[in-house]
């Protein structure tokens, strides 16, 4: 687990961890997530803070509740959460980056070459 940014709400950054967790593996399909008490007393948080992380990932369908047993990660959660990632990254990267390109005078096909090449344009 990692520390807490102050610069993001709390729930959100339990969220992304949980994300981050069923993307990297740590978190297989079906095997449950830890508790809320647990994520509380870990970061030093509101158990009703971590609740609402784990709830915003229920809400999405990542997660799902097994009365009395916990938060379990929903089949198919880590393929549904690697599109969503995947949307971000051209959304805040790639699209971004070819808006500033054609700004700066970069042509597609040089942008193209850097990204090859590691980001040097010949």
């Amino acid at each position: 687990m990692t520390v807490i940014d102050d610069s993001r709400p709390i729930y959100v950054q339990i969220a992304e961890r949980i994300e981050n967790d069923i993307i990297e593996g740590g978190l297989l399909e079906e095997s449950q997530v830890p508790s809320t008490n647990q994520f509380a007393s870990f970061y030093q948080i509101n158990p009703a803070t971590a609740g609402k992380g784990v709830n915003l990932l229920v809400d999405q369908g990542i997660l799902y509740k097994k009365r009395g047993v916990g938060m379990f990660v929903t089949a198919g959660a880590r393929e549904k959460l690697m599109q969503k990632r995947r949307d971000q990254f051209l959304e805040q990267y790639v699209i971004t980056m070819i808006q500033e390109a054609e700004k700066i005078g970069i042509t597609r096909d040089q942008l193209s070459e850097m990204i090859m090449k590691g980001g040097k344009l010949q």
